[in-house]
């Protein structure tokens, strides 16, 4: 290590920017020794994902957890156990104002509704950021993302994306990249989500106002939200239900069902416009079930046509076999991609199972030929060994999370204006045709002092 400067200094200088799978070239991430330690703050130490980011993130061995954050005090006393010597506080803006010089790089692994603020604040101040999907709430905080990567390309990134390391899963955007089945048509991806199990209010209940258990500070945990009495049945995990805070079914799952698709087409960079069909939406939940048309604008020989749609559905709604030239049978998982070649048809579970159809005719992914060797990944300690200067493969970093984010949050908005082909303008947060989805369901008002850092 250099003598004049700080191992801080050191590793925010020397740090890998964050490249997507697109350019994600040996020869453009920094090369340089690997560091004893990389400083690291959770934020969200437990939840429903939180404490496997920390502890995966943690069993690499150039990493210290050196500060701990969280609104439940009961997560973080039973958290300190296992990092006895990390400082630890409640609120995030605490963290980065006191205790900045104490981390170099952050895990946010909140609800929805707070990743934008706390991301923006750890990239403000020059920290490394994992961040969990989906990687923002708002369509506005897109744009924010995109621009405080530009601001800050020595940064490296990741969204929790985690199943990316299966091979079938890194197969498929080789299969798609290659052409080997011809010109696109469509895509297809589907989750069974939300359904009735623990992560989803999924009847919809608004129970009464009471007092937050002494564990949680409630003002907190709303952080940018408006002031709002505490209920049961929202925490600790299904407030994905709710509108102001979750992002429903497409949401929660479009990072691990869109990526292989924008994985496997550059060209799809933003759509143009988005319809949601769905139910009479709710004032306070997210509405299902919904089935959405996502358009992309293309000019590429690699489409059929000039337009290319992405059709998103939630509660376990999927396409016709029959129409897809399959023979009839059942889907093999209730979150699947499927993408509609001109020579073939590309299906994907969730965990990585890949089929290639060809004429009616089935080949197992992994048995195409011209594939290259799937070593075997791990996604927390990828984005460890890109800080470090290590060359490992990094999958999602946050500019390709804010283009898989996109189209999810599209669909999911979208449902609060039914049946209506919303014309989409991203660089400008609005929507070209419709005043009152622009106002409504593009941005929010950030309480005051957990808004994004300002410029």
């Amino acid at each position: 290590m250099p003598t004049n400067c700080s191992r801080r200094e050191f590793i925010r200088s020397t740090a890998a920017a964050g490249l997507g799978v697109a350019t994600m070239n040996s020869s453009l991430l920094a090369r340089v020794p690997a560091m004893s330690k990389v400083n690291v703050l959770s934020i969200g130490v437990i939840g429903t994902i939180g404490g496997t980011d920390r502890t995966q993130v943690d069993a690499h061995p150039a990493v210290q957890i050196t500060g701990l954050c969280d609104v439940d005090s009961n997560y973080l006393e039973d958290t300190r156990l296992e990092h006895p010597d990390a400082f630890v506080c409640r609120d995030y803006r605490e963290a980065f104002a006191e205790h900045g010089d104490k981390f170099d790089a952050v895990i946010v692994s909140t609800p929805d509704h707070t990743h934008a603020p706390i991301m923006l604040t750890a990239l403000a101040n020059g920290k490394h950021v994992y961040g969990q999907k989906p990687l923002v709430q708002q369509l506005q905080e897109l744009r924010l993302i995109d621009e405080a990567m530009a601001a800050n390309p020595g940064l490296v990134t990741q969204v929790g994306n985690q199943r990316m390391v299966y091979p079938g899963r890194r197969a498929a955007v080789e299969i798609l990249r290659s052409g080997q089945l011809g010109k696109a048509i469509a895509a297809y991806a589907w989750t069974g989500s939300p359904n009735p199990g623990r992560y989803f209010n999924f009847d919809r209940v608004i129970s009464e106002p009471m007092t937050p258990p002494e564990h949680i500070d409630w003002n907190l945990w709303l952080g940018p939200c408006e002031e709002t009495p505490y209920r049961d049945l929202l925490m600790p995990v299904r407030w994905r239900s709710w509108w102001d805070y979750g992002t429903g079914g497409l949401g929660d799952w479009g990072v691990h069902v869109l990526d292989v698709i924008l994985f496997g087409y550059d060209e799809l960079q933003s759509p143009i416009a988005v319809k949601t069909h769905a139910p009479t939406p709710s004032d306070t939940f997210h509405t299902y079930p919904c089935l959405s048309t996502v358009t992309y604008e293309v000019d590429s020989p690699r489409f059929a046509g000039r337009h290319f749609p992405l059709y998103y559905s939630d509660t376990g709604q999927t396409p016709s076999r029959a129409a897809l030239g399959l023979p009839p049978g059942q889907w093999k998982d209730s979150n699947m991609t499927v993408v509609q070649c001109e020579g073939g048809v590309l299906a994907l579970t969730a965990g990585g199972d890949l089929e290639i159809w060809r004429d009616g005719v089935m080949t197992p992914g992994l048995e195409m030929p011209g594939l290259p060797d799937f070593p075997e990944l791990n996604h927390w300690h990828a984005w460890i060994d890109n800080i470090v200067g290590k060359d490992t493969e990094l999958r999602t970093p946050f500019p390709d999370g804010v283009r898989i984010t996109e189209p999810a949050l599209l669909a999911t908005k979208a449902a609060r204006f039914p049946n209506t082909e919303l014309a989409w303008d991203k660089a400008n947060d609005r929507f070209t045709n419709h005043e009152e989805a622009t106002r409504t369901i593009v941005k929010r008002d950030y309480r005051d002092g957990f808004g994004p850092p300002t410029t």
